[in-house]
């Protein structure tokens, strides 16, 4: 037999471990194929964001009203958006906290409180003009540089008011930093008064609060109406999310947003509050609204404004407001309401304001909804359809009166008014006096 003979050195070199060039054994840093940049900048996704804590103690800035939480969000904004944290206790509000565009406030749920300061109001000494930048009161005490502040007069309501701050002031004269929406005429009771949005985000996107107690202090404060403030309050923020926050006592809506599009209101409570419970309102389409509740509001639970537009409000619970549990009007169309409790409230339950075809709320679902035990001190409907409204869906709703007999005042399940369109019901229980009653002339 022949026995195959290898060379030592093939021997040695097998047995020895490789070596790839130098450029072969330094690191690899390239990106990887997932990576892309984000849409609004020159880098990708970053791991590690900005974060910030804020509190009466043990935080990275310490104090406890909102120019030390103004003072965080501020901070964090400037490093492109981030985290902010706010410790457990009050914080006293002498203006709102102004949210910023990827910016997360997050709290400790229901130890976190920002209270509203109590507020000072005076008639205003000269006509404030459109467009100026300050204004005179008679009554200058309470009103503070760095204040937030409200002007209007008997005929500039709405989004004719005026929001902003004090940036200075000589004597009774005080600049602000925001002209003035209208003409604030002495002859029309003009007014000025420290109130505005607790939480306030104007011209953002992005934005994120969470696990927030907002105290609005009701008693000590005059009203601001929810075209202009609110609890929490929104003007064009796109894409923000209100998580786990609750409003409670504030002297106008809970929670409002307008000229604001894909907006989520999740796990919030609104609660006591003078107006409405939540206004999605001018315009704010593919709103959200899911798994919250609106009790004990001045006026409705939910109130769908002008232009709310394929919305989800969704496992809701609005129940003992002042007038109707969910309001739907001018140009309301194509939103899904479903799986929502709606009961108690003063007035109907469901209510479709009183529009004409143009700018009526048509081809709104309401589905597996329970409305019940509406209709306080007058008779009520469990739904009422006002209008020309048209193409409505109403299907496996349960519609009912729950109190005794003499109590009752929920009397109608659906009524649907003359110059309504068509209306489609399928599945639905419905228990009470009337069960539908219908008005229109061609049914």
């Amino acid at each position: 037999m022949t026995r195959a003979i290898i060379p030592l050195f093939l021997i040695l070199l097998l047995g020895l471990p490789r070596f790839g060039s130098a450029a072969e054994q330094r690191e690899d840093y390239s990106p990887r194929p997932e990576e892309q940049q984000l849409p609004r900048s020159m880098h990708s996704k970053m791991k590690d964001r900005p974060r910030l804590s804020v509190g009466h103690r043990d935080a990275d800035i310490i104090g406890t009203d909102n120019r030390a939480l103004q003072a965080a969000v501020d901070y964090i904004a400037g490093l492109g958006g981030g985290v902010v944290e706010i410790g457990e206790g009050e914080f006293t509000m002498n203006d709102s906290l102004h949210l910023r565009s990827f910016i997360t406030v997050r709290g400790k749920k229901d130890k976190t409180i920002l209270r509203k300061a109590t507020s000072a109001s005076s008639a205003l000494a000269l006509d404030g003009d459109f467009g100026e930048e300050q204004i005179t009161v008679v009554d200058p005490s309470g009103f503070n540089v760095g204040s937030g502040i409200a002007v209007w007069d008997s005929n500039s309501g709405g989004f004719h008011t005026t929001v902003a701050r004090i940036t200075g002031r000589t004597g009774n004269t005080f600049s602000i930093d925001k002209p003035l929406n209208a003409d604030c005429m002495v002859q029309n009771k003009a007014k000025a008064a420290t109130v505005f949005p607790v939480i306030s985000g104007y011209e953002i996107e992005g934005a994120r609060i969470e696990n927030l107690t907002i105290d609005g202090n009701k008693g000590d404060n005059v009203h601001l109406n929810g075209c202009r403030g609110g609890g929490i309050f929104l003007y064009r923020g796109f894409g923000t999310i209100i998580e786990n926050c609750r409003v409670r006592n504030y002297n106008g809506d809970g929670i409002s947003f307008q000229q604001s599009n894909d907006v989520n209101v999740i796990g919030c409570i609104s609660e006591d509050n003078a107006s409405l419970g939540i206004h999605p309102g001018s315009g704010s389409q593919r709103a959200t609204v899911r798994e919250s509740i609106a009790r004990r509001n001045g006026e409705d639970g939910l109130f769908l404004c002008w232009r709310v537009r394929h919305g989800l409000f969704e496992n809701n619970l609005l129940e003992d407001n002042g007038r109707f549990g969910i309001s739907i009007g001018h140009k309301d169309t194509d939103n899904l309401v479903r799986n929502n409790q709606v009961r108690a409230n003063h007035q109907d339950g469901v209510f479709f304001r009183n529009e004409t075809v143009g700018m009526a709320g048509h081809r709104n679902r309401l589905e597996n909804n329970v409305i019940e035990n509406n209709g306080v001190k007058n008779e009520a409907a469990g739904i009422r359809i006002r209008g020309q409204t048209k193409d409505l869906v109403f299907r496996n709703n349960t519609i009912r009166d729950t109190r005794p007999a003499g109590a009752q005042m929920q009397t109608v399940g659906i009524r649907i008014e003359e110059e309504a369109g068509t209306i489609t019901l399928e599945g639905n229980t419905i228990a009470g006096k009337t069960l539908i009653e219908d008005r229109r002339k061609s049914k």
